[in-house]
């Protein structure tokens, strides 16, 4: 257990993340924006999400002054958005090295290291950000995590709405119903799974949630099977009252990013159906390719904060048109086709119905959203016209680090404008393919 049980707001996100894939988990982040350093050209470009030309610029600055901790943790950051694991690590420890207390470049790092599944690297610096319960966890983690048996799944979905359910068996044993959802980190399952699977907490922590007080245990499954790919050595993670009862039975665990980029993963939602293979080069050509056949246009693709997806895309209102850095969702449980910033809906002139709030969750605190109909949203070639989506006035477009990425974003993709569309997410070459 932590010291004193005490939580932050990242902590608290990994425990509400365990609620098998409620629309609550949607960055609907709160708090006031704040600027990074006012004036700097290359912070203005990373806001901006203008990351190559940002990237070129911290590294003109550390070019004349190598002692700037910022552009190097800046610079660092930038490469870890497009999985550049190289020069993440440079950068990151040369920010280290210039301040070995630094919170967000421990953060960054830590992050960067179990993308590469080097748990037992990422433990100090997790516990150097102040993350106790990460930094126990990957520590008691033996062996390789994530290890990928098999080639190709074709894993059907069960249901799609309120969220998509898959079938999946916990260390071997009989078919379970799993949801999953982008916004969330790591595999999470039901406390009465975990008692059936044999699981003993390798680190615990009790929070507060939703104004009552739940408990975080973290540890290791032997298998996790989806179809024909079984992964072994999974960490996971899984929730339980004070008296050791479910905190949630809607399905028996949630699917995070984790375990999809281990994998080169179709979201199929015109097929109703997960396409899950082993990332090689070969099988990310031969999707690349497919991708092409079907029409679909390569989107760049970022991932912030662990699990956060990012691409560009596009709004419209009565008062015009923005294009800029989106975040996307997939799975999860909304009856939204997007999100909006307050102050994108504002500036668009996107039409809301203030009379109708929707009462909602963020980071796990309550915030209230409101429909809105944007007159287009847009990814790529694929669009959607005055159609059913949120906005919450208190939304800053940057939050910044540690609980939030620390750039600009209009808002967000969910689960409903998926569903004419096949999504190929490629975490190698660092693209998304819209179909």
């Amino acid at each position: 257990m932590l010291d004193g049980g005490d939580w932050d707001r990242r902590s608290l996100l990994r425990g509400a993340a365990v609620l098998a894939g409620t629309a609550v988990a949607a960055p609907l982040l709160g708090g006031a924006a704040t600027a990074l350093a006012a004036g700097d050209d290359a912070d203005a470009l990373f806001k901006a999400g203008k990351f190559e030309r940002a990237g070129r610029a911290y590294e003109e600055i550390l070019q004349k002054d190598p002692e700037n901790l910022h552009a190097a943790r800046s610079r660092g950051y930038v490469a870890l958005l497009g999985n550049r694991f190289p020069d993440a690590e440079k950068y990151l420890k040369m920010a280290l090295a210039l301040a070995p207390g630094d919170k967000d470049a421990n953060y960054l790092l830590a992050d960067c290291y179990i993308r590469q599944d080097k748990l037992g690297l990422s433990a100090p610096h997790w516990k150097a950000a102040g993350e106790d319960g990460y930094a126990q966890w990957f520590a008691a983690v033996r062996g390789q995590a994530y290890q990928v048996h098999g080639e190709t799944a074709r894993v059907p979905w069960t249901q799609t709405d309120p969220m998509p359910l898959v079938e999946a068996s916990v260390n071997g044993g009989p078919a379970k119903r799993f949801t999953f959802y982008t916004g969330a980190p790591n595999l999470s399952i039901r406390a009465s799974v975990a008692k059936e699977a044999g699981l003993n907490p390798l680190a615990s922590q009790k929070i507060d949630f939703e104004g009552g007080a739940m408990w975080a245990h973290y540890g290791v499954l032997d298998s996790f099977t989806l179809g024909g790919i079984d992964l072994r050595n999974v960490p996971v993670g899984w929730s339980a009252t004070e008296s050791g009862e479910d905190v949630d039975s809607d399905s028996d665990g949630l699917i995070g990013t984790w375990v999809f980029y281990h994998l080169l993963t179709t979201f199929d939602y015109a097929g109703r159906q997960l396409i899950l293979r082993r990332r090689t080069p070969e099988t990310a050509r031969r999707a690349r390719a497919a991708a092409s056949r079907a029409g679909a246009e390569p989107l760049p693709l970022w991932l912030a904060r662990e699990q956060y997806l990012h691409t560009t895309g596009g709004f419209t209102g009565a008062a015009g048109s923005r294009t800029g850095v989106v975040g996307v969702n997939f799975g999860g449980g909304s009856e939204i086709a997007a999100g909006m910033r307050g102050a994108t809906a504002e500036q668009l002139g996107v039409r809301i119905d203030h009379d109708r709030p929707v009462g909602t969750f963020a980071q796990s605190h309550p915030a209230v959203a409101y429909p809105c109909y944007p007159k287009e949203i847009r990814l790529g070639k694929a669009a959607a016209k005055e159609v059913y989506c949120y906005t919450n006035p208190n939304q800053p477009v940057n939050v910044p680090l540690p609980y939030g990425t620390g750039f600009d974003t209009m808002g967000w993709f969910s689960h409903c404008f998926w569903k004419p569309h096949t999504v190929t997410v490629d975490f190698t070459g660092m693209k998304l393919y819209l179909a």
